[in-house]
């Protein structure tokens, strides 16, 4: 049995638009129900959701017959949870919170193998397919796909050593978190936000990585898709819900909202 190829990974270093959207609800039902969307990626959320490891398995397989890369969020760059999300399938982790080179290696190494790692071995795995892909841990490696999250300012000042990273194949900027760190939390479209993630898109593209971000509004996602990224996420299941149920409320009891 062939191992499974990592559409993803290709798309993104060949600098091909990746159209994203977070799953945060957990279980299969919406994790299937958005892979039939078209998009090109579904981030699983286990960081800021009630999403947890056993839970990504069932969200995975329901993703697995649509043309959709699942891309899983552990909690933090923890070499258990990582290992755990890769023996299950997950090809693509998204690391929440590195702040620097050293944690980017950190990540790169529980993604790895011995001796290029410190990922534990374990043979009847789904990433596997149970055994039968030949020779995985030799092959492993080049199929899985790493982005890592600068979310800091601090973080943002040392975008080029992250990306200099052997294993790093994307960066992907928080804009909430960069927002709250630079004193303007609950607000990503204050000017001084805006401005420094323009300015990161661009050191990414320029330090040779592929960059990412999430941007809930349209026009500023297109601002972002033209400043450089190639892998875009342009929404959050849980607040599309809301504003749908609220938009179709509002059509039928205009100025009855809560």
């Amino acid at each position: 049995m062939n191992l499974p190829e990592n559409r993803f990974k290709r798309a993104i270093a060949a600098g091909q638009q990746q159209i994203g959207l977070w799953n945060a609800i957990t279980g299969p039902v919406v994790a299937e129900a958005l892979a039939t969307t078209g998009y090109d990626w579904l981030v699983i959320d286990t960081e800021h959701a009630l999403t947890d490891v056993p839970d990504t398995l069932g969200m995975m397989q329901a993703m697995a017959p649509y043309p959709v890369t699942p891309v899983v969020r552990p909690a933090s760059n923890d070499v258990v949870l990582i290992k755990r999300l890769l023996d299950l399938g997950a090809q693509t982790l998204l690391i929440p919170y590195v702040q620097n080179a050293d944690e980017a290696r950190a990540a790169v190494a529980a993604m790895r193998y011995p001796p290029r790692g410190v990922r534990g071995v374990a043979g009847m795995t789904r990433a596997s397919r149970y055994g039968q892909v030949a020779d995985y841990t030799q092959r492993a490696e080049q199929e899985l796909c790493l982005l890592v999250q600068v979310e800091t300012a601090t973080a943002l000042d040392q975008i080029e050593a992250i990306a200099a990273v052997d294993g790093v194949d994307g960066l992907f900027i928080g804009p909430a978190d960069l927002a709250a760190s630079m004193g303007h939390g609950g607000n990503p479209r204050h000017p001084q936000v805006v401005a420094a993630i323009e300015a990161a898109i661009k050191r990414i593209v320029a330090a040779g990585k592929p960059a990412g971000i999430l941007a809930l509004d349209p026009e500023f996602a297109r601002q972002c898709i033209g400043w450089g990224t190639s892998f875009t996420a342009v929404g959050v299941d849980v607040l599309l819900l809301t504003q749908a149920a609220k938009a179709a409320r509002a059509a039928v009891a205009p100025g009855g909202g809560a």
